[in-house]
């Protein structure tokens, strides 16, 4: 934007120097000319005077050393044609054709006392002539060759010097406009970056006040409406959490109820009933921790997207760990619920040299973990293939299987909240593990993304900038098998 407005004042810029110039250069052109015609009409007047005295008197010895004495002095012709003969000085011919022309009108009484405009480039002479007589007799003509280069050389040095100042004065414009669209995009730039990190992060930035006073009103405008919704949206993520947090201890209570209901109860009927809400008060639980987890975690990422990023936010808790290491503990953790729904854990060697991130490791057993138990839950009678690996700057950590999968469909819409594919509707869930692991990838500066696998399946992949190897790699835990080792259930 910045270069196009450049250009645009830029061509402005140039219009206008090249209409002051050519004002300028014409109204010199005029001036010189002027000043030229006034001298030549007064010299030529002056011969016209003195050729009619000579006609009166008869003798025109005076007349021509008048002309010769001009001649010599300006460089310039000059021809008289009277009754008794034709005078001429400086080497000018009357016959030739603009000094005869010249000769004809002025017998007609017709002055052509008036030069063009000068132009630096232009013809080298012009000739101006008049009569001379009385009222109502032409006595004679006269012409002079008016010599222009001088007037045309002195039109050359001014026009340079315009050009010279044009130039000077272009580049001036050229500054200002720089400047001036400088002071009007700045605020603009910021405010699109406010936007942008508004909308990444839902943080406020206060933009300082600069620009036009329409800018300025527009960034204070939006910066009160950034805080606003800024303080909104916090506001939620507390209510969430406050809310879920307070409604665990009414539900723990009305569970023990329900507990202690059960044991008075006697027919296998009442029993399946209480059993029942048992069932649907331990889902709310579930949905109750879900949200306290996502609540975390989205402030964790609120936080991680201030100034020093994602690391800055996670201060201490961060670390410099190797990820194979959590696969191991999270794949221990895991097997049970796998060998209850009869999936295969395949847990992949370890990476030589050991792979190296920095992130908080329960953050990073969160995430494993959560995939985990949706591919168990989701992919029954699959195999499911962890693995860790290094390319292009990051590690990636994922989990596999061969299961249904997803539908490109609903591949773009698993990370949202609270969804689950029909297909599980039946399947006992809260439709926020995906959420609550895209929103702590990010928090840990890492992002989460799903793809299909071949010929059916789901990928699970988390990327993490990988990190630079500080200190010798610890010696990878042996408690799991691996190099291709199905895991099982103690």
């Amino acid at each position: 934007m910045r270069l196009r407005v450049l250009g645009i004042l830029s061509l402005f810029s140039i219009l206008i120097v090249a209409v002051v110039s050519a004002s300028i250069l014409a109204s010199v052109s005029r001036e010189l000319t002027q000043e030229l015609q006034i001298n030549r009409v007064a010299a030529l007047n002056r011969f016209a005077q003195v050729a009619d005295d000579a006609v009166a008197s008869g003798e025109t010895s005076q007349l021509q050393r008048e002309m010769d004495r001009y001649s010599a002095l300006y460089g310039e012709g000059i021809v008289i044609r009277t009754p008794q003969a034709t005078l001429a000085s400086g080497g000018l011919s009357p016959d030739r054709p603009d000094v005869r022309d010249a000769l004809g009108r002025a017998r007609l009484n017709l002055s052509d006392t008036t030069l063009a405009p000068v132009q630096p480039f232009g013809p080298r002479s012009e000739v101006v002539a008049r009569s001379f007589g009385t009222a109502s007799q032409v006595l004679g003509e006269a012409v002079l060759d008016v010599d222009l280069g001088a007037a045309e050389q002195k039109l050359r040095e001014r026009w340079l010097l315009v050009g010279l100042g044009a130039l000077a004065g272009w580049a001036l414009l050229i500054v200002g406009a720089e400047r001036a669209t400088g002071w009007v995009l700045r605020p603009v730039h910021r405010l699109t970056a406010a936007v942008a990190d508004f909308e990444e992060s839902g943080r406020a930035t206060r933009l300082r006040g600069e620009g036009p006073p329409e800018l300025q009103e527009l960034s204070r405008a939006f910066s009160a409406m950034a805080e606003h919704v800024g303080a909104s949206m916090e506001a939620q993520r507390q209510l969430i959490a406050d809310a879920s947090h307070q409604l665990r201890n009414p539900i723990g209570a009305l569970r023990l109820r329900a507990d202690l209901l059960a044991l008075e109860l006697t027919t296998p009927s009442q029993r399946a009933a209480a059993a029942g809400v048992t069932n649907e008060l331990e889902h709310v639980e579930e949905i109750l921790d879900g949200l306290l987890r996502l609540a975390a975690a989205e402030h964790r990422v609120h936080e991680g997207s201030g100034p020093g990023g994602a690391g800055a936010s996670l201060g201490e808790r961060a670390a410099l760990l190797d990820p194979w290491t959590v696969l191991q503990e999270a794949v221990e953790r895991a097997a049970p619920a796998a060998a209850r729904s009869g999936a295969r854990l395949v847990l992949e060697d370890a990476p030589v040299p050991p792979l190296r991130l920095v992130c908080n490791s329960s953050d990073l057993a969160d995430m494993v973990g959560e995939l985990l138990e949706n591919a168990v839950k989701y992919a029954p009678g699959a195999r499911i293939r962890v693995s860790a690996a290094a390319g292009d700057g990051a590690v990636a950590i994922e989990v596999a299987d061969d299961g249904p999968g997803l539908s490109p469909e609903e591949l773009a819409s698993s990370t949202t909240r609270f969804w689950r594919s029909p297909r599980n509707r039946d399947t006992r869930g809260t439709g926020l593990g995906l959420t609550i692991v895209e929103r702590l990838a990010g928090a840990n500066g890492g992002r989460l993304a799903l793809a299909a696998a071949e010929p059916h399946g789901l990928v699970a992949r988390l990327e993490f900038p990988a990190a630079p190897s500080a200190a010798p790699a610890a010696a990878h835990d042996g408690a799991l098998p691996h190099d291709g080792v199905e895991a099982t259930d103690a």
